[in-house]
């Protein structure tokens, strides 16, 4: 069906090809995952499927590319359209209307489909992918996990033969994530449909897929095999392969079922370990001193757990940087609390909402929320798409005014406070780092975020210097990879050295190297007294670095408490090591491998 003849991509201005040395057929009807470092031509590889390289990328591609018999050198992807479906990272890229229904029939429209069979397939789509109930909403108004269902909608009513999909789960909540999946088995299984897939979160995807393309690195020849060939080999993996390297399992798990079935002896091993050593295994970050959680005890502050690298391809992160970014926070610590009177709020914490309420035209988004975020603490807010998570970082911003109730981050009150004051309180950086830049160097964006927090010349520069070494000053923001951006988008919300801190989605296109370096930086923030509150669907980042989880629903508060005791009491949100190594609490490879010691 899809058929790479020595292909190689070279962009211009390029040092080298993007992707070299590509020479394979990926079956029909079939799932096939792609997988590699960030980097590696992953994005290059399914553009060439589609005809979006070199078409409207640019660039010179050698060598041949032949989806159902068409040349896509000489196919443009409008010629591709009734074969090929393509999903990208970005969905909002992706739309054209602006009704969710509208959206779903457009490409059959394009196609020149009857009306009756329009009408009978988007149907069948609304159901296949939860999305009934937003079927007249304007996707502007959407969550991007929403978002994300829509544009994967889209190319599914057409009933291309093949699927070609970039990070298709990444702004899923895991119960909406495993739906798409079994869609897309189901497609497979049923019709004959052949998916191509590059994804990061393999914990999620790996167990449905019938082959793997492993780029192992940049200009490497790639791989071809069954999932198990390739995680017994590949430089990037997901806990349970992780979790089966360290124990020495064999066959090597692919899924949770799996590994249960071989996991009673590493169970009992680490019980006997936890006996002996006179205590339950420390499963998570604890919580700050002071701090009490609703849902457990007060615990005392001690520094969390060292993270391992879980087979990330790039190791463990270097120690050299983390040590620079210490040393300028502790020179940019968060900003005192202000002056009385420049806030209606009480100045208790880093932020504080209670009884909060908002509304979105008619809709009430979130009601009843009461959330305190102490200093140096690290909360995890998760729950489905739609939930509200981040409608409640905007009220922790200032852009979304409360209904009922009140917030106060620092003392201040956000939407009655100008956002030059607010900088030194909060700073998000949201799901498209790229939202937040607009200028045409690094050097141009991090003059202008000294500029707007007025900062000392050379602030911004600074933190850009520790978290992304070696990226030249004119460097463009659009040039840089999705983890580059994510680490440029926080050196501008960290020049403002704000007390609080939010993220939503972080992980979204991050490799486990980049998530590594990632859970290090946002650590360091913490130890510094940084207040942190990430709105996540990543239950292993989650397990990694909250101490706190708390699970938004319907816009309410339906579980707030200690990450153990939270994660490994829902069966959505455990990371993969408990559900494995259940009833015992432990979450990360990373502690399994420390006990083990």
């Amino acid at each position: 069906m899809i058929r790479f003849e020595q292909v190689s991509v070279t962009y211009e201005g390029a040092a080298g090809p993007s992707l070299q040395g590509v020479d394979l057929v990926i079956p029909e009807g079939e799932l096939t995952l792609l997988v590699g470092p960030s980097g590696v031509g992953k994005s290059t590889l399914l553009g060439a499927v589609s005809g979006l390289v070199p078409h409207f990328t640019g660039g010179t591609l050698r060598g041949r590319v032949t989806v159902a018999g068409r040349d896509t050198r000489t196919h443009k992807p409008r010629e591709l359209a009734d074969v090929v479906g393509t999903v990208g990272q970005d969905p909002l890229a992706h739309f054209v209307t602006d009704v969710v229904e509208d959206e779903l029939a457009y490409g059959m429209e394009s196609l020149g489909l009857a009306p009756a069979v329009m009408r009978r397939r988007v149907e069948e789509t609304l159901d296949l992918l939860g999305l009934n109930e937003l079927r007249d909403r304007p996707i502007a108004t959407l969550s991007g996990g929403q978002q994300q269902r829509v544009a994967i909608g889209s190319v599914l009513t057409p009933h291309p033969r093949v699927l070609v999909l970039d990070e298709p789960t990444s702004a899923l909540d895991p119960a909406a994530a495993e739906e798409v999946l079994a869609v897309l088995q189901r497609l497979v299984h049923d019709l004959g449909t052949t998916v191509l897939m590059a994804e990061h979160r393999l914990e999620r995807v790996v167990q449905y897929a019938d082959q793997v393309l492993l780029l192992p690195s940049p200009g490497a020849a790639p791989v071809l095999g069954t999932p198990a060939e390739i995680m017994s080999v590949s430089p990037v993996h997901p806990p349970v392969v992780a979790l089966g390297r360290l124990a020495g399992w064999s066959p090597l798990p692919l899924s949770i079922r799996d590994a249960r079935r071989q996991a009673a002896p590493l169970r009992s091993r680490l019980s006997a370990t936890a006996a002996s050593r006179g205590s339950a295994p420390d499963p998570a970050p604890q919580t700050p001193a002071g701090l009490d959680v609703p849902g457990g005890p007060h615990q005392p502050h001690s520094a969390p757990p060292a993270f391992e690298a879980r087979g990330s391809g790039g190791g463990a992160p270097s120690s050299a940087a983390p040590g620079l970014l210490t040393r300028l926070l502790r020179r940019s610590k968060p900003s005192p609390d202000p002056a009385p009177g420049t806030g209606t709020g009480t100045g208790t914490g880093p932020a504080e909402a209670r009884n909060l309420g908002v509304r979105r035209g008619r809709t009430e988004v979130l009601r009843g929320i009461d959330l305190a975020v102490a200093k140096g603490e690290t909360i995890a807010l998760m729950g489905r798409n739609g939930a509200g998570k981040s409608t409640l970082l905007a009220a922790l911003t200032g852009t979304v005014a409360p209904a009922t109730g009140s917030v106060t981050v620092a003392g201040a009150t956000p939407h009655k406070t100008a956002p030059a004051q607010m900088v030194r309180r909060v700073g998000l950086v949201p799901q498209e780092p790229r939202d937040l830049l607009y200028a045409d160097t690094v050097a141009a964006e991090c003059a202008a975020a000294d500029s707007d927090a007025s900062a000392p010349p050379g602030t911004c520069r600074d933190l850009v210097s520790a978290l992304l070494p070696d990226v030249p000053d004119d460097t463009h923001p659009r040039d840089l990879s999705e983890g580059q951006r994510l680490a440029l988008a926080l050196a501008l919300v960290l020049t403002g050295r704000p007390a609080l801190l939010l993220l939503d989605e972080p992980t979204r296109g991050l490799d486990y190297a980049a998530k590594v370096r990632l859970i290090e930086i946002l650590r360091a923030l913490a130890a510094e007294g940084h207040a942190i509150v990430l709105a996540t669907h990543d239950v292993e980042l989650a397990a990694e670095l909250a101490h706190r989880v708390v699970i938004l629903a319907g816009g309410e508060i339906v579980a707030d408490g200690p990450t153990a005791e939270v994660v490994v009491s829902s069966p959505a949100f455990a990371p993969q090591v408990a559900k494995i190594l259940a009833p015992g609490h432990w979450l990360t490879v990373s502690q399994v491998a420390e006990a083990l010691r």
